[in-house]
């Protein structure tokens, strides 16, 4: 399975702030989305960095609250790792794995094409061997 099927089932659509956005309007856009990271773009759509949750902990660990004010650009992750539609769950679990992260943008063209987490990546990769599980059990019978 790749990731152009994760995204035919969750969509597309990427929330994407400015780099000049407040750490505090970012903190506000995860908790009332319920997200974990927002992707800094540029008007065409790429990617200058990422914010997460955690990033906001580590700022507000060395700030305080004076670092709300900050715009997100002091904060983000600049260097993000990346995927392609093409790349498959494994491919996508192990660079998630390695580097720690939660969230991986897609990138198709040098632009956002979507963003998948975690918890699509280990959604479909159940999805997958419970599939797999049954084509096995009904081979059996068959037999």
């Amino acid at each position: 399975m790749t990731v152009a099927a994760i995204l035919a089932r969750k969509g597309r659509d990427v929330l994407t702030v400015p780099k000049e956005t407040s750490v505090a309007e970012v903190v506000a856009i995860l908790a009332e989305r319920r997200i974990g990271a927002v992707v800094v773009a540029d008007d065409f759509q790429r990617i200058l960095g990422i914010v997460s949750e955690r990033d906001v902990v580590r700022m507000l660990a060395q700030a305080g609250t004076d670092g709300l004010v900050a715009s997100v650009a002091s904060i983000m992750t600049a260097k993000v790792i990346t995927c392609s539609d093409q790349d498959t769950i494994n491919d996508v679990m192990e660079r998630m794995t390695h580097g720690r992260f939660r969230h991986l943008p897609v990138v198709e063209d040098g632009r956002l094409a979507g963003i998948i987490s975690i918890g699509d990546v280990v959604k479909a990769r159940i999805e997958q061997v419970e599939r797999e599980a049954d084509e096995m059990r009904a081979y059996i019978a068959m037999a």
